[in-house]
Protein backbone atom coordinates (compact mmCIF):
# COMPACT_ATOMS: atom_id res chain seq x y z
CA UNK A 1 0.00 0.00 0.00
CA UNK A 2 3.25 2.24 0.71
CA UNK A 3 4.45 1.62 -2.94
CA UNK A 4 1.26 2.04 -4.51
CA UNK A 5 0.74 5.80 -3.16
CA UNK A 6 4.23 6.88 -5.04
CA UNK A 7 3.32 4.97 -8.47
CA UNK A 8 0.10 6.80 -8.41
CA UNK A 9 2.00 10.15 -7.80
CA UNK A 10 4.26 9.81 -10.56
CA UNK A 11 1.64 7.94 -12.68
CA UNK A 12 -0.93 11.27 -12.16
CA UNK A 13 2.61 13.66 -12.64
CA UNK A 14 3.07 11.77 -16.13
CA UNK A 15 -0.51 12.25 -16.94
CA UNK A 16 -0.27 15.79 -16.55
CA UNK A 17 3.04 16.23 -17.98
CA UNK A 18 1.53 14.62 -21.43
CA UNK A 19 -1.54 16.74 -21.35
CA UNK A 20 0.21 19.78 -20.88
CA UNK A 21 2.79 19.52 -23.46
CA UNK A 22 -0.10 18.77 -25.75
CA UNK A 23 -0.71 21.10 -28.13
CA UNK A 24 -3.43 22.21 -30.02
CA UNK A 25 -3.13 23.13 -34.14
CA UNK A 26 -5.14 25.99 -35.19
CA UNK A 27 -6.20 26.45 -38.71
CA UNK A 28 -3.77 28.41 -41.43
CA UNK A 29 -5.89 30.81 -41.50
CA UNK A 30 -5.49 31.80 -37.63
CA UNK A 31 -2.07 31.33 -37.79
CA UNK A 32 -1.22 34.70 -39.90
CA UNK A 33 -4.04 36.69 -38.60
CA UNK A 34 -2.49 40.19 -37.26
CA UNK A 35 -3.65 43.11 -34.95
CA UNK A 36 -2.33 46.57 -35.83
CA UNK A 37 -4.29 50.51 -35.24
CA UNK A 38 -3.39 53.72 -34.99
CA UNK A 39 -4.45 57.04 -32.46
CA UNK A 40 -4.33 60.35 -33.60
CA UNK A 41 -4.11 63.28 -30.55
CA UNK A 42 -4.43 66.53 -31.40
CA UNK A 43 -4.53 69.96 -30.07
CA UNK A 44 -6.17 73.30 -32.33
CA UNK A 45 -6.91 76.41 -32.14
CA UNK A 46 -8.57 78.71 -34.48
CA UNK A 47 -9.14 82.56 -34.83
CA UNK A 48 -12.22 82.34 -36.71
CA UNK A 49 -14.28 85.73 -35.99
CA UNK A 50 -17.18 84.05 -34.32
CA UNK A 51 -16.25 80.54 -34.19
CA UNK A 52 -12.76 80.90 -32.39
CA UNK A 53 -11.38 77.42 -30.49
CA UNK A 54 -8.92 76.12 -28.46
CA UNK A 55 -8.84 72.48 -27.16
CA UNK A 56 -7.11 69.07 -27.23
CA UNK A 57 -9.28 66.49 -29.03
CA UNK A 58 -9.15 63.00 -29.37
CA UNK A 59 -9.42 63.08 -33.14
CA UNK A 60 -9.22 59.42 -34.12
CA UNK A 61 -8.45 55.87 -33.18
CA UNK A 62 -8.79 52.99 -35.07
CA UNK A 63 -8.12 49.22 -34.90
CA UNK A 64 -7.99 46.26 -37.42
CA UNK A 65 -7.51 42.87 -37.52
CA UNK A 66 -6.34 41.37 -41.46
CA UNK A 67 -4.98 37.91 -42.51
CA UNK A 68 -5.22 35.38 -45.53
CA UNK A 69 -7.17 32.65 -46.45
CA UNK A 70 -5.71 29.61 -48.53
CA UNK A 71 -3.08 32.23 -49.70
CA UNK A 72 -5.36 33.58 -52.62
CA UNK A 73 -7.64 35.68 -50.02
CA UNK A 74 -6.89 38.52 -47.88
CA UNK A 75 -9.44 39.96 -46.04
CA UNK A 76 -9.40 42.94 -43.37
CA UNK A 77 -12.18 44.66 -40.66
CA UNK A 78 -11.22 47.63 -38.92
CA UNK A 79 -13.09 50.04 -36.64
CA UNK A 80 -12.76 53.58 -35.80
CA UNK A 81 -13.28 55.47 -32.75
CA UNK A 82 -13.71 59.52 -32.48
CA UNK A 83 -13.53 61.68 -29.63
CA UNK A 84 -15.21 65.34 -28.28
CA UNK A 85 -18.36 64.70 -31.44
CA UNK A 86 -21.78 65.67 -30.75
CA UNK A 87 -22.88 61.58 -30.96
CA UNK A 88 -20.37 60.08 -28.65
CA UNK A 89 -23.07 57.11 -28.46
CA UNK A 90 -23.18 56.43 -32.22
CA UNK A 91 -19.31 57.08 -32.90
CA UNK A 92 -17.45 53.66 -32.50
CA UNK A 93 -18.37 52.11 -36.31
CA UNK A 94 -17.06 49.71 -38.33
CA UNK A 95 -15.27 51.62 -41.18
CA UNK A 96 -13.91 48.29 -43.23
CA UNK A 97 -14.89 44.45 -43.79
CA UNK A 98 -13.77 42.89 -46.86
CA UNK A 99 -12.40 40.32 -48.55
CA UNK A 100 -10.46 40.62 -51.88
CA UNK A 101 -9.28 37.71 -54.06
CA UNK A 102 -5.51 38.36 -54.85
CA UNK A 103 -4.80 35.11 -56.98
CA UNK A 104 -3.70 37.43 -60.21
CA UNK A 105 -1.83 40.58 -59.74
CA UNK A 106 -3.92 41.76 -62.80
CA UNK A 107 -6.93 40.97 -61.76
CA UNK A 108 -8.24 41.22 -57.98
CA UNK A 109 -11.89 41.07 -57.14
CA UNK A 110 -12.65 43.01 -53.72
CA UNK A 111 -16.32 42.55 -52.00
CA UNK A 112 -17.45 44.20 -48.81
CA UNK A 113 -16.91 47.86 -47.38
CA UNK A 114 -13.91 49.52 -48.56
CA UNK A 115 -12.21 52.86 -50.09
CA UNK A 116 -13.95 54.20 -52.97
CA UNK A 117 -11.37 54.05 -56.12
CA UNK A 118 -11.35 57.53 -56.38
CA UNK A 119 -8.05 60.14 -56.11
CA UNK A 120 -4.94 59.16 -54.97
CA UNK A 121 -5.50 60.68 -51.42
CA UNK A 122 -8.58 59.30 -50.11
CA UNK A 123 -6.91 55.51 -50.10
CA UNK A 124 -4.36 56.88 -47.94
CA UNK A 125 -4.39 56.96 -43.91
CA UNK A 126 -4.91 59.98 -42.09
CA UNK A 127 -0.80 59.54 -40.98
CA UNK A 128 0.47 58.97 -44.25
CA UNK A 129 -1.61 62.03 -45.77
CA UNK A 130 0.70 63.74 -43.57
CA UNK A 131 -1.15 67.20 -42.71
CA UNK A 132 -3.86 68.37 -40.10
CA UNK A 133 -6.47 66.75 -42.74
CA UNK A 134 -7.31 65.74 -46.04
CA UNK A 135 -7.74 68.13 -48.25
CA UNK A 136 -10.91 70.21 -48.44
CA UNK A 137 -11.77 68.63 -52.31
CA UNK A 138 -10.94 64.88 -51.23
CA UNK A 139 -13.06 65.35 -47.97
CA UNK A 140 -16.27 67.10 -49.68
CA UNK A 141 -16.07 65.56 -53.31
CA UNK A 142 -14.79 61.68 -52.17
CA UNK A 143 -17.41 60.38 -49.18
CA UNK A 144 -15.91 62.20 -46.14
CA UNK A 145 -17.72 64.72 -44.87
CA UNK A 146 -19.06 64.91 -48.33
CA UNK A 147 -20.84 67.61 -50.40
CA UNK A 148 -23.96 65.96 -50.97
CA UNK A 149 -25.20 65.84 -47.88
CA UNK A 150 -23.87 62.00 -46.84
CA UNK A 151 -22.59 61.35 -43.29
CA UNK A 152 -19.28 61.05 -42.87
CA UNK A 153 -18.03 57.75 -44.60
CA UNK A 154 -14.23 57.76 -44.74
CA UNK A 155 -14.33 57.87 -48.08
CA UNK A 156 -15.71 54.73 -48.32
CA UNK A 157 -18.95 52.83 -49.14
CA UNK A 158 -20.03 48.97 -50.28
CA UNK A 159 -19.73 47.58 -52.91
CA UNK A 160 -17.82 45.47 -55.57
CA UNK A 161 -14.04 46.55 -57.02
CA UNK A 162 -12.00 44.83 -59.59
CA UNK A 163 -8.44 46.34 -59.90
CA UNK A 164 -4.71 45.03 -61.09
CA UNK A 165 -1.66 45.76 -62.81
CA UNK A 166 0.03 45.42 -65.98
CA UNK A 167 2.07 45.93 -68.83
CA UNK A 168 5.71 45.27 -66.78
CA UNK A 169 8.50 47.37 -68.16
CA UNK A 170 12.36 45.71 -68.68
CA UNK A 171 12.72 45.63 -65.13
CA UNK A 172 9.44 44.21 -64.27
CA UNK A 173 7.78 46.45 -62.27
CA UNK A 174 3.92 47.42 -63.60
CA UNK A 175 3.44 50.43 -65.91
CA UNK A 176 -0.50 51.14 -65.24
CA UNK A 177 -3.30 50.19 -63.03
CA UNK A 178 -6.71 50.22 -62.99
CA UNK A 179 -9.48 49.89 -60.41
CA UNK A 180 -13.05 49.89 -61.03
CA UNK A 181 -16.17 49.23 -58.76
CA UNK A 182 -19.94 49.11 -58.41
CA UNK A 183 -21.46 50.53 -55.20
CA UNK A 184 -24.51 51.43 -53.62
CA UNK A 185 -23.69 55.06 -53.33
CA UNK A 186 -25.12 55.77 -49.74
CA UNK A 187 -21.70 55.53 -47.66
CA UNK A 188 -20.62 53.24 -44.72
CA UNK A 189 -23.18 50.54 -43.27
CA UNK A 190 -26.33 51.74 -45.09
CA UNK A 191 -28.35 49.68 -47.92
CA UNK A 192 -29.51 50.93 -51.19
CA UNK A 193 -32.30 53.66 -51.07
CA UNK A 194 -32.82 54.34 -54.67
CA UNK A 195 -31.64 51.19 -56.47
CA UNK A 196 -29.49 52.82 -58.53
CA UNK A 197 -25.54 52.03 -58.31
CA UNK A 198 -22.65 54.39 -58.19
CA UNK A 199 -19.47 53.19 -60.84
CA UNK A 200 -16.36 54.64 -59.66
CA UNK A 201 -12.98 53.85 -61.39
CA UNK A 202 -9.53 55.23 -62.31
CA UNK A 203 -6.57 54.95 -64.30
CA UNK A 204 -2.97 55.60 -63.63
CA UNK A 205 0.52 55.53 -65.52
CA UNK A 206 3.77 54.76 -63.54
CA UNK A 207 6.14 55.83 -66.11
CA UNK A 208 9.28 56.58 -63.68
CA UNK A 209 9.84 54.85 -60.56
CA UNK A 210 8.40 56.95 -57.89
CA UNK A 211 5.83 58.86 -60.11
CA UNK A 212 2.11 58.38 -61.11
CA UNK A 213 -0.32 60.09 -63.56
CA UNK A 214 -3.93 59.21 -63.27
CA UNK A 215 -7.53 60.23 -63.57
CA UNK A 216 -10.51 59.04 -62.13
CA UNK A 217 -14.52 58.97 -62.97
CA UNK A 218 -17.62 58.66 -60.56
CA UNK A 219 -21.28 58.70 -61.88
CA UNK A 220 -24.25 57.74 -59.81
CA UNK A 221 -26.48 59.35 -56.93
CA UNK A 222 -27.39 59.48 -53.60
CA UNK A 223 -30.65 59.29 -52.24
CA UNK A 224 -33.27 59.38 -49.30
CA UNK A 225 -36.34 58.36 -48.13
CA UNK A 226 -38.46 61.38 -46.72
CA UNK A 227 -40.48 64.17 -46.93
CA UNK A 228 -40.12 67.79 -49.26
CA UNK A 229 -41.93 70.14 -51.04
CA UNK A 230 -41.42 72.13 -54.62
CA UNK A 231 -42.51 74.36 -56.41
CA UNK A 232 -45.49 73.06 -59.78
CA UNK A 233 -44.59 73.69 -63.20
CA UNK A 234 -47.30 76.49 -63.28
CA UNK A 235 -44.80 78.37 -61.00
CA UNK A 236 -47.36 79.08 -58.21
CA UNK A 237 -48.94 75.75 -56.80
CA UNK A 238 -47.35 73.59 -53.91
CA UNK A 239 -46.59 69.58 -54.75
CA UNK A 240 -46.05 68.20 -50.86
CA UNK A 241 -44.06 64.59 -51.07
CA UNK A 242 -44.51 62.44 -47.71
CA UNK A 243 -42.39 59.41 -47.63
CA UNK A 244 -40.77 58.94 -50.93
CA UNK A 245 -37.62 58.51 -52.35
CA UNK A 246 -35.82 61.31 -53.70
CA UNK A 247 -32.29 60.84 -55.67
CA UNK A 248 -29.85 63.43 -56.38
CA UNK A 249 -27.77 62.28 -59.90
CA UNK A 250 -23.63 62.65 -58.53
CA UNK A 251 -21.55 62.73 -61.79
CA UNK A 252 -17.47 63.63 -60.75
CA UNK A 253 -13.94 63.51 -62.35
CA UNK A 254 -10.56 63.77 -61.14
CA UNK A 255 -6.90 64.45 -62.34
CA UNK A 256 -3.87 63.44 -59.89
CA UNK A 257 -0.05 63.16 -60.28
CA UNK A 258 2.54 62.49 -57.62
CA UNK A 259 5.88 61.98 -57.25
CA UNK A 260 7.16 59.83 -54.35
CA UNK A 261 10.76 58.91 -54.56
CA UNK A 262 13.66 59.76 -52.25
CA UNK A 263 11.96 60.11 -49.28
CA UNK A 264 10.15 63.49 -50.92
CA UNK A 265 6.17 63.99 -51.50
CA UNK A 266 4.85 66.04 -54.44
CA UNK A 267 1.50 65.48 -55.36
CA UNK A 268 -1.51 67.65 -56.41
CA UNK A 269 -4.92 66.82 -57.42
CA UNK A 270 -7.92 68.21 -59.22
CA UNK A 271 -11.72 67.15 -58.72
CA UNK A 272 -14.86 68.67 -60.36
CA UNK A 273 -18.56 67.49 -59.13
CA UNK A 274 -21.95 68.06 -60.68
CA UNK A 275 -24.80 67.31 -58.94
CA UNK A 276 -27.10 68.87 -56.21
CA UNK A 277 -27.36 67.98 -51.82
CA UNK A 278 -29.50 67.93 -49.67
CA UNK A 279 -29.88 70.96 -47.12
CA UNK A 280 -29.55 68.59 -44.00
CA UNK A 281 -26.74 66.56 -43.95
CA UNK A 282 -26.95 63.31 -41.96
CA UNK A 283 -25.16 63.58 -38.73
CA UNK A 284 -28.46 62.08 -36.08
CA UNK A 285 -31.02 60.05 -36.54
CA UNK A 286 -34.34 61.66 -38.54
CA UNK A 287 -31.88 64.20 -40.30
CA UNK A 288 -32.26 61.73 -44.07
CA UNK A 289 -36.12 62.32 -43.39
CA UNK A 290 -35.51 66.09 -44.55
CA UNK A 291 -35.36 65.91 -48.58
CA UNK A 292 -35.08 69.17 -49.30
CA UNK A 293 -32.64 70.41 -51.71
CA UNK A 294 -29.47 73.26 -50.61
CA UNK A 295 -30.65 75.26 -53.42
CA UNK A 296 -27.90 78.10 -52.05
CA UNK A 297 -24.72 75.73 -53.15
CA UNK A 298 -26.05 74.84 -56.83
CA UNK A 299 -24.89 71.70 -58.23
CA UNK A 300 -21.26 72.11 -59.01
CA UNK A 301 -18.04 72.47 -56.84
CA UNK A 302 -14.78 72.31 -57.52
CA UNK A 303 -11.33 72.11 -55.62
CA UNK A 304 -7.78 71.57 -56.27
CA UNK A 305 -4.44 71.05 -53.92
CA UNK A 306 -0.60 70.90 -54.68
CA UNK A 307 1.82 69.95 -51.19
CA UNK A 308 5.32 69.07 -51.06
CA UNK A 309 6.59 67.10 -48.25
CA UNK A 310 10.45 67.36 -48.21
CA UNK A 311 13.25 65.57 -45.91
CA UNK A 312 15.10 67.77 -43.42
CA UNK A 313 16.83 64.92 -42.16
CA UNK A 314 15.85 61.61 -43.65
CA UNK A 315 13.62 59.25 -42.06
CA UNK A 316 13.52 61.83 -39.66
CA UNK A 317 12.65 65.19 -39.38
CA UNK A 318 10.27 66.73 -42.57
CA UNK A 319 8.93 70.15 -43.74
CA UNK A 320 5.90 70.46 -45.41
CA UNK A 321 3.80 72.86 -47.61
CA UNK A 322 0.39 72.70 -48.97
CA UNK A 323 -2.07 75.09 -51.10
CA UNK A 324 -5.85 74.04 -51.02
CA UNK A 325 -8.45 75.53 -52.50
CA UNK A 326 -12.09 74.55 -52.74
CA UNK A 327 -15.22 76.45 -54.28
CA UNK A 328 -18.72 74.69 -52.70
CA UNK A 329 -20.24 76.45 -55.27
CA UNK A 330 -18.24 76.27 -58.14
CA UNK A 331 -17.92 79.97 -58.11
CA UNK A 332 -15.09 81.98 -56.95
CA UNK A 333 -17.43 83.75 -54.08
CA UNK A 334 -17.23 80.64 -52.47
CA UNK A 335 -13.79 80.22 -52.52
CA UNK A 336 -12.40 78.58 -49.12
CA UNK A 337 -7.99 78.63 -49.60
CA UNK A 338 -6.03 77.11 -46.79
CA UNK A 339 -2.21 77.85 -47.12
CA UNK A 340 -0.21 75.57 -44.72
CA UNK A 341 2.71 75.22 -43.57
CA UNK A 342 4.70 72.87 -40.78
CA UNK A 343 6.71 70.20 -39.63
CA UNK A 344 6.84 66.26 -38.42
CA UNK A 345 9.44 64.60 -36.59
CA UNK A 346 9.39 61.19 -36.36
CA UNK A 347 10.54 59.50 -32.77
CA UNK A 348 10.66 55.88 -34.13
CA UNK A 349 8.84 54.33 -37.38
CA UNK A 350 5.82 54.28 -35.17
CA UNK A 351 5.45 57.20 -33.39
CA UNK A 352 5.17 60.80 -34.63
CA UNK A 353 4.59 64.56 -33.85
CA UNK A 354 3.48 67.02 -36.70
CA UNK A 355 3.04 70.80 -36.29
CA UNK A 356 0.94 73.25 -38.19
CA UNK A 357 0.03 76.71 -39.02
CA UNK A 358 -2.80 77.71 -41.72
CA UNK A 359 -3.27 81.07 -43.23
CA UNK A 360 -7.20 80.71 -44.03
CA UNK A 361 -8.90 82.77 -46.57
CA UNK A 362 -12.85 82.13 -47.23
CA UNK A 363 -14.60 84.53 -49.02
CA UNK A 364 -18.22 83.26 -47.85
CA UNK A 365 -17.62 84.78 -44.00
CA UNK A 366 -17.94 88.31 -43.28
CA UNK A 367 -14.23 88.35 -42.21
CA UNK A 368 -12.63 86.22 -44.91
CA UNK A 369 -9.03 85.98 -42.90
CA UNK A 370 -8.54 83.70 -39.80
CA UNK A 371 -5.73 81.07 -38.94
CA UNK A 372 -5.26 77.43 -37.49
CA UNK A 373 -2.72 76.37 -35.39
CA UNK A 374 -2.43 72.10 -35.22
CA UNK A 375 -0.36 69.99 -33.23
CA UNK A 376 -0.88 66.44 -33.33
CA UNK A 377 0.76 63.26 -31.68
CA UNK A 378 0.47 59.54 -33.88
CA UNK A 379 1.20 56.70 -33.26
CA UNK A 380 0.84 52.87 -34.37
CA UNK A 381 0.85 49.79 -33.45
Amino acid sequence: MCMAMPLATIYAQTTDEKRESKTIKLPDWLTNVKLSGYALLQYQASTQEGAKSNSFNLRMARIALDGRIANDFYWKIQMQVNGNTATLGSSPRLVDLFAEWQKYSFAKIKVGQFKRPFTFENPMNPIDQGFLGYSQNVSALAGFSDREGDHSSNGRDIGIQLQGDFLKNSAGRNLIHYQVGVFNGQGINTGDVDQQKDIIGGIWFMPIEGLRIGAFGWTGSYARKGNWEEIADDGVNIIVHNNEVRKLEQNRYAFSAEYKANDWTIRSEYIHSTGKAFKTRNQKAGDTNDCSVNEAIGDKADGVYALAIAPVIKKKLYAKARYDMYRSTGQWTSTKTRYEIGANYLFHKNIQINAEYAFVNDRSLPKHNYNVFDIELDFRF
